[in-house]
């Protein structure tokens, strides 16, 4: 059986952090954001309204209320192996590392996952899932992204300085997408096509078409 240290008040306040952004960040790269790199060089536009956005909206909205029932406990059986259970208790290990660590951590850990199409898993064309979701079933490249996001936003990672980046990849020309963390003010990728996390600078196929988080949404131009 899986058991953890977490108390039901924790997990509320993740469940409830979700919701209205409530969390903040407690590393040492508390980054200033000012003059911050834009993400792969473009001229960036900033909203405020996710209106458009229900589908990512929806994901973050259907994960605040399942925060609250990961970590009961589990018995691993064929049926279920109990990838929730064990995916917060790996973040609960992950807590004393500094954020470099973290954010290595999180991106490797999640990228053992295969990957799978919409159309096939649900029958959609495209469907933004969950963490557990994406455990549970897998997924494509925005599922990645956002179990990447929340794995972060539970250590305490400010969502302020996390985002998803909805691309085109110039080299297999099909659209993708990404996390970006800023770290120090710096962009760094996360990736479910590359194994290491690297500085957007580093990647030069990529054209962003837009990133967003819990807050806001940009508009990117070459």
């Amino acid at each position: 059986m899986f058991k953890s240290g977490f108390r039901k008040s924790q997990i509320a306040a993740v469940a409830l952090s979700l919701a209205f952004v409530g969390v903040a960040w407690t590393g040492d790269a508390d980054a200033k954001m000012k003059a911050v790199p834009s993400i792969f060089g473009t001229k960036e536009v900033k909203a405020h309204s996710l209106k458009k956005f229900k589908k990512w909206t929806n994901a973050i909205a259907r994960y605040a209320k399942e925060a609250p029932n990961d970590l009961k406990v589990c018995t691993p059986t064929k049926k279920d192996p109990c990838h929730t259970a064990r995916w917060r208790i790996f973040l609960n290990k992950l807590k004393a590392l500094p954020p470099k660590d973290q954010i290595l951590q999180v991106n490797a850990y999640m990228n053992r996952w295969p990957y799978q199409v919409d159309p096939v898993l649900w029958n959609l064309k495209d469907y933004w899932a969950t963490p557990n979701q994406f455990m549970y079933k897998t997924g494509d490249c925005e599922d990645y992204a956002i179990s990447k996001y929340i794995s972060l936003l539970i250590l305490g990672f400010n969502p302020d300085h996390m985002r998803i980046v909805v691309l085109q990849d110039l080299n297999l020309k099909i659209p993708h997408a990404v996390l970006v963390v800023y770290l120090d003010g710096q962009p760094l990728i996360l990736d479910n096509q590359i194994k290491q996390v690297v500085h957007a600078s580093r990647i030069r196929h990529y054209k962003p078409i837009y990133s967003i988080n819990q807050k806001n949404w940009w508009l990117h131009r070459s």
